[in-house]
């Protein structure tokens, strides 16, 4: 080999020698930050498969889970979930383990969930009731997630109490359906801390009608001891209401008589407005303590 060919090939073999580490490194960085989703959108899957939905479906399946435990082992972030999930119930809407595991993997994907993938979860799983509405098991994942989970990623403290409540509610169908019966306690809790109580008290009048059988006594007694304790509660909210109510227009309307008095005498209507039978209807112009509601209110008589 000519001088001129041993030159070459030691500049080459030079070059290779500095370049390969850095490329190497370059080429690592991008497989740890970047993914590459090569599936087409879920409208053409259904062509793509060629008849084969169920394979492909557990196929995608698979390869989420894979995924995703890849991405937690190597600490990168993975923010294809919506489109794995997206693509499986594309062809097959009614794909139940998608339901019981896609709130897992939006808030708690890696390497941290935000509030927009909790409602992103919420979503999913309200499609879910909606695709197979009589899955107790949906309805209960559905449930548990809105009013334990999601509430926590949300900023406002309205939208928080909201939700929880909605929790309850999907809770509530749930044990309709056929759930566990003990999150019937759990989801009243949750209406009760709301502050609603009549709710809570409907709720378990239906859960207790539900659970009255040999098999459940338990829970059927801890659901009635639970309804009782309810029933005074909302007995005595509706009496500290109507106390409120009494004090409230007695300090605006009549405070210089005697509060037997000002009861006696009745609610104070302004003759100028209530005048005439059409306003009998007309909550500021009550004629009597039953019919009578606090300033501004709408809620149901005392």
């Amino acid at each position: 080999m000519s001088k001129a060919a041993w030159l070459v090939f030691v500049l080459s073999a030079a070059g290779v020698a500095s370049l390969q580490p850095r490329l190497a490194r370059t080429v690592h960085g991008v497989k740890e930050r970047d993914d590459v989703y090569v599936l087409p959108p879920p409208a053409d899957l259904h062509a793509s498969t060629l008849g084969w939905d169920a394979a492909a479906v557990d196929l995608l399946w698979a390869k989420l889970l894979v995924e995703y435990g890849i991405h937690w082992s190597e600490h990168r972030e993975f923010r294809d979930v919506p489109s794995y999930v997206d693509a499986i119930l594309e062809i097959e809407p009614t794909y139940a383990p998608v339901y019981r595991y896609v709130d897992t993997m939006l808030v708690y994907r890696p390497l941290q969930g935000t509030e927009a993938d909790a409602r992103a979860a919420r979503a999913y799983l309200e499609r879910g009731t909606r695709e197979r509405p009589q899955d107790p098991r949906v309805w209960l994942q559905c449930g548990q997630f809105v009013a334990f989970i999601a509430y926590s990623f949300l900023h406002s403290d309205a939208e928080r109490n909201a939700w929880r409540q909605d929790g309850a509610r999907f809770i509530e169908h749930a044990v309709e359906l056929g759930a566990d019966a003990d999150s019937a306690l759990a989801a009243a809790s949750i209406l009760t801390r709301a502050g609603s109580t009549a709710e809570a008290v409907r709720y378990l009048e239906r859960a207790y009608a539900f659970t009255e059988h040999p098999s459940m006594t338990e829970v059927h007694e801890a659901i009635g001891k639970r309804l009782a304790a309810l029933e005074v509660k909302s007995a005595v909210d509706r009496a500290d209401e109507a106390a409120r109510l009494v004090d409230t227009r007695w300090a605006r309307e009549l405070p210089f008589l005697g509060r037997g008095q000002y009861m006696l005498l009745g609610p104070v209507a302004d003759t100028s407005r209530c005048a005439g039978p059409a306003t009998i209807d007309d909550d500021a112009c009550a004629r009597d303590w039953l019919s009578a509601k606090p300033p501004g209110s709408s809620a149901g008589s005392p």
